[in-house]
């Protein structure tokens, strides 16, 4: 049975840093690509980052490039999401996702190619 479980979120100041965790169970994640997604209170939920399996590449949303960062470790089963320099408008639910096979540009962003989702960690972002 396929598991996916995020970690690592909590209260920081704005300017802090927080590390996010995705411990997958049940599959052979290097099979899979891995986005994290977020959702604010009254927002939709929207692509934060993406890292493809096979040739690694990454995205990212506008809004977190250069203070954000993706990575996996395939023979852990983890992924994670470094944040930096953080915002009030950081604050909100951290989801990871999977996808069995590549992720592409034009995908990355929609939810609908990922099959397995996590419950989510929350992370605000408040002095």
């Amino acid at each position: 049975q396929v598991q996916l479980v995020e970690s690592g979120g909590g209260l920081v100041q704005p300017g802090g840093s927080l590390r996010l965790s995705c411990a997958a169970s049940g599959m052979e994640l290097e099979a899979h690509s891995i986005g994290w997604f977020r959702q604010a209170p009254g927002k939709e939920r929207e692509g934060v980052s993406a890292i493809s399996s096979g040739d690694g590449v990454v995205y990212y949303a506008d809004s977190v490039k250069g203070r954000f960062t993706i990575s996996r470790d395939n023979a852990k089963k983890m992924v994670y999401l470094q944040m930096n320099s953080l915002r009030p408008e950081d604050t909100a639910v951290y989801y990871c996702a999977t996808r069995l096979g590549i992720m592409t540009f034009r995908m990355w962003k929609q939810q609908g190619p990922y099959d397995n989702w996590g419950q989510g960690t929350q992370v605000t972002v408040s002095s």
